[in-house]
């Protein structure tokens, strides 16, 4: 009893190596997850690209989770064992994005096939097994080491085999977990959620976008009968001035073929052109926009689609194939064209400039405003010398508020309409797009995100007199419901307001020195604003060409 009191009896000299022996275990343990770490592993398929790093927290049913930009895939493993997570970040591959882009969607592609799970299983067990050998190896030499010098190179074999063998031990039982458990046989279930769960989910969707926008056309019109009675009662001094343009703007399609609705406001509302400040598209693919019928639906609108291109119709930053594949279409007037002329459009009296967004699909999202610069610098450049644009359209806002001239900026891309100023942000046409349109909540149906759009109007004096916003949801959930319809007076955007004749009221605009004036009966032209194009292979489109849509 005497030797368990002063700590000096063989239970206790026992104890106290089995806990060193532990915590040498541990430290082993730790040294080969922080080699996977720091020198990951690398798992592909046909659609994904894993990088692997080892969770430390081991676990019985072990969940390989997977965050990508377009869902999470979650690969669960029945293990034997305890084994320890994966920590994977996967890159989609530029391969799934072909998918989005075909007539017919198959679904099942987007599952790994069996193969491709064995194989991808086998290489990433081997790699992390190997790397975290090395790691626990690594531990274990400095461990001895440390241990030889405090024992003053006093080291015995037992010392040696002591850190040894809780390194092999270590290794051995984190390799067999590892090996035991992600094998093709122990594969329990594969889970996707986001954008590849909705798809799983609704194997039709893609194809009944374009049916459902045709359905909610007849909502629609009853919405658009609403407001131009609600407008012609409380707001009658507005809607009764004389009309030179109306302007539907419109932003953020993101591949979604709702066009049937954008006809019904055109008819409804007697438009006389679209502008649609970008992301047509998701993936920055032509094929995206072929496969939903998109040119097909705008080249049927009937009136010109004016268009600058976003961050997501480019799927690198010298990709102008959509830019390319909009021009073919009679009616698509680009503000700022493939090979990069910047293009002033006079329609009905009204000019009307902008120019393409210089990021695209996959860049890194960091510092947008410092990406949207030389853009911003090169139209401001090129609009220096140049009648004030009455129209500036581009599709970030961080653009947009950094141009130097022009009455009224128009821009999209953050898929919530706003107002600050002579700034008018559109909203998303079409909820975000199918990509983006849904969201999900635990016990709740998938709900929409908001439509809006915006009708522009301007009077004869070529001033805007009324901006009209439109906000409502759930159309392809077949759930339509009305959010809002505000009507501003130009007044409150538009800089420009011409005097009453004989009447000059205290800080009002002077009148415009031109005495413009803007009528539905002005030719409609395009000319290139006098700047050099950028450099782009294969650009065969001089500089200073008139254009007409």
């Amino acid at each position: 009893m005497g030797h368990l009191l002063t700590g000096d009896g063989p239970w206790l000299r026992r104890g106290s190596h089995v806990l060193k022996w532990i915590a040498v275990l541990a430290a082993c343990y730790l040294g080969g997850v922080a080699a996977t770490n720091l020198a990951p592993a690398v798992a592909e398929t046909s659609q994904y690209r894993a990088v692997l790093r080892l969770d430390p927290i081991p676990r019985h049913s072990p969940v390989l989770h997977a965050p990508t930009i377009v869902g999470d895939v979650d690969v669960q493993f029945a293990s034997p064992l305890v084994a320890p997570g994966l920590d994977v970040q996967v890159a989609v591959r530029e391969e799934i994005t072909n998918l989005f882009t075909r007539p017919n969607v198959d679904i099942k592609a987007l599952q790994p096939s069996n193969d491709e799970i064995s194989a991808a299983i086998g290489q990433a067990a081997t790699g992390v097994g190997i790397r975290f050998a090395l790691g626990a190896v690594a531990i274990a030499v400095l461990l001895a080491l440390a241990s030889h010098y405090i024992r003053q190179r006093n080291t015995r074999r037992h010392h040696v085999l002591f850190v040894a063998s809780a390194m092999v031990v270590a290794t051995v039982a984190t390799f067999g977990g590892i090996a035991l458990t992600y094998q093709p046989s122990r594969f329990a279930e594969y889970r996707t959620s986001g954008v590849l769960g909705v798809v799983q989910r609704n194997a039709g969707l893609l194809a009944d976008v374009e049916a459902r926008a045709t359905q909610v056309t007849p909502y629609f019109r009853n919405l658009l009968a609403v407001t131009q009675a609600l407008q012609q009662k409380y707001v009658a001094g507005t809607v009764d001035e004389p009309v030179s343009a109306r302007f539907l703007l419109v932003s953020d399609i993101h591949g979604a073929n709702q066009y049937a609705l954008m006809r019904t406001i055109i008819e409804e509302e007697g438009i006389d052109a679209v502008i649609d400040s970008g992301d047509l598209v998701n993936f920055g693919r032509v094929q995206e926009g072929d496969a939903a019928g998109i040119y097909r639906s705008i080249q049927q609108l009937g009136v010109p689609y004016i268009f600058t291109s976003g961050n997501h119709d480019q799927s690198s930053p010298t990709d102008r194939a959509l830019l390319a594949r909009m021009d073919r279409i009679p009616n698509v007037v680009l503000l700022e064209d493939a090979a990069g002329t910047l293009r002033e459009l006079s329609f009905h009296g009204l000019r009307i400039t902008g120019f393409n967004d210089p990021r695209y699909f996959g860049d890194d999202n960091a510092d947008p405003t410092a990406k949207e610069k030389p853009a911003v610098d090169r139209y401001n450049a090129a609009a220096a010398d140049e009648p004030e644009p009455d129209l500036v359209v581009t599709h970030e806002p961080y653009a947009a508020e950094a141009v130097e001239r022009g009455r009224i900026l128009v821009n999209g891309h953050i898929h919530t309409p706003a107002l600050e100023g002579n700034r008018i942000q559109v909203g998303t046409f079409t909820g975000g797009g199918v990509v983006a349109h849904y969201s999900e909540g635990a016990g709740q149906e998938l709900d929409g995100q908001p439509y809006s759009f915006d009708i522009a109007q301007f009077g004869t004096s070529c001033e805007l007199t009324s901006l009209t916003r439109y906000s409502f949801r759930n159309l392809l959930e077949g759930r339509p419901a009305y959010d809002n319809v505000q009507v501003i007076s130009g007044a409150r955007i538009d800089p420009y307001r011409p005097a009453k004749p004989g009447v000059q009221q205290p800080g009002e605009t002077q009148p415009d020195p031109e005495k413009r004036i803007c009528s539905r009966i002005d030719e409609t032209r395009v000319r290139a604003l006098p700047v050099a194009p950028e450099a782009t292979p294969g650009s065969t489109n001089p500089t200073g060409s008139t254009i007409s849509p």
